[in-house]
């Protein structure tokens, strides 16, 4: 006896189906460690499981079941608000990366390190004594407002179709960038506790907290290097309210969060801005 024939589609159709419909932008929050695609590979790798595709390769670019990107790298040592746009929301991420951001930045006085964070190796060590928080916060005044600064060697620029730091890794020499405007909209000492310090940043895109936290340990007579950074907001979103922790990568929890982006939105072709790390 033949079999009976349904319409029905299977959960798996489904079910990856309503994921590949998906288009807007939300936010992950990326923790110290991986390097932010390594965030973005994770993230479709549970989504498209979740979905139930077997074996699914987040990596391969070709015949991608799952069109999703990130705007504005975070270095792999912070942590914080990752935006990530999903389906046509991709092409919303640009604007993201020219958008006000947030950052907690904790800084360490009398060592400088060829990274200018604390993955590196230290290349200086001067005295910083004879710093005071009245020290510090006056020369904040001058890195608040239109500055020019000097993007660091180990980053997301490129030369040459390859990263900077890629080409220092392999070690390739390499001359900085020049020094290019960006924007601090706010700066702040929040705790002075010699040799640490912190500071609360809110910037436009293109800046470089490591940079800024290098070029004042210079301008206090001493150097610096950031040894903890936390990017607690992107754009409109939050990292206490909009950042999905990695138990909430779920198709549930992304559909509650997302930001859908309108016709008008997608249909303006966003100029590039330069690739920023932090």
């Amino acid at each position: 006896m033949a079999g009976k024939l349904t319409n029905t589609v299977s959960p798996v159709t489904s079910s990856l189906s309503r994921l590949q419909s998906l288009n807007g932008l939300f936010a992950v929050y990326k923790k110290q460690g991986p390097t932010s695609a390594d965030v973005l590979n994770a993230l479709k790798e549970a989504l498209l499981i979740e979905a139930g595709v077997q074996n699914p390769n987040p990596r391969k670019r070709k015949k991608q079941s799952l069109k999703m990107g990130h705007g504005g790298t975070l270095d792999s040592a912070a942590s914080g608000v990752l935006v990530v746009g999903v389906g046509n929301g991709t092409k919303m991420l640009s604007t993201m990366l020219t958008g006000s951001k947030k950052y907690v930045a904790v800084g360490e006085l009398g060592k400088a390190t060829d990274t200018l964070d604390a993955t590196g190796s230290v290349i200086l060590e001067k005295d910083f004594e004879h710093i005071t928080r009245p020290d510090v916060e006056a020369k904040l005044k001058a890195f608040t407002g239109d500055i020019m600064q000097v993007p660091p060697l180990y980053s997301a620029l490129k030369k040459d179709g390859q990263r900077l730091s890629v080409l220092l890794k392999k070690g390739h020499k390499v001359e900085a960038k020049p020094a290019r405007p960006v924007t601090v909209y706010n700066l702040t000492l929040l705790e002075f506790k010699p040799p640490l310090f912190t500071l609360d940043i809110e910037c436009g895109g293109g800046f470089y907290v490591r940079s800024l936290v290098d070029d004042l340990g210079k301008a206090l007579s001493s150097c610096a290097h950031v040894k903890e950074l936390t990017r607690t907001k992107q754009g409109q979103f939050t990292l206490q309210e909009h950042a999905l922790r990695e138990e909430q990568w779920t198709l549930k929890h992304i559909l509650q969060s997302l930001q859908c982006c309108s016709e008008e939105e997608l249909g303006v072709d966003q100029p590039k801005p330069p690739e920023t790390e932090t």
